[in-house]
């Protein structure tokens, strides 16, 4: 597991919650955290509350809150560096923000059914097995995402499978 990137979102998560908002860890890295196996994790993805119509909104509006969120990626030594994206940068790490709100519709993975986590008086939601298996699915049929991710994402699914299949 990346300990030094889940540190750096659990500082992030930190100024989050100061401001009333609860992060959802996705990526490699969250799946780090569930499985306790390495995954490479290039970045940290981390999903907050937006507009569940996603890319059809606006990058500026879609996630509620952005500009608290963009002043505390600034007072943390981030640049933003994409706003499509929602993509900030500080040394070799990159952050990127996604709506946890589309997860329904883009995964069925219901908001209600997020578990809640704690970090010392950080909370946080991770996604459980099946339900990451249900995200990295849907996202393996996004061309775009499959074309950039080399489709490292099947490794992923192979293993999430297997996990869930066999309880």
């Amino acid at each position: 597991m990346d300990h030094q990137k889940f540190h750096e979102f659990i500082k992030i998560a930190n100024k989050l919650n100061a401001i009333g908002i609860t992060p959802l860890l996705m990526g490699s890295v969250g799946l780090e955290v569930v499985t306790g196996r390495s995954w490479d994790a290039q970045d940290l993805d981390i999903h907050v509350p937006g507009d569940k119509r996603g890319w059809e909104v606006p990058a500026e509006t879609s996630i509620h809150n952005w500009n608290e969120i963009e002043n505390i990626m600034a007072t943390m030594s981030y640049n933003l560096i994409d706003l499509h994206e929602h993509e900030f940068t500080k040394a070799d790490l990159s952050v990127e923000f996604g709506i946890i709100d589309t997860l329904p519709d883009f995964a069925g993975v219901r908001l209600e059914d997020l578990t809640i986590h704690r970090d010392g008086e950080v909370s946080y939601y991770l996604l459980n097995p099946e339900q990451y298996l249900r995200v990295y699915e849907a996202s393996s049929k996004d061309s775009y995402r499959a074309d950039q991710n080399n489709h490292k994402d099947l490794g992923k699914i192979e293993y999430l499978r297997n996990a869930t299949h066999s309880k």
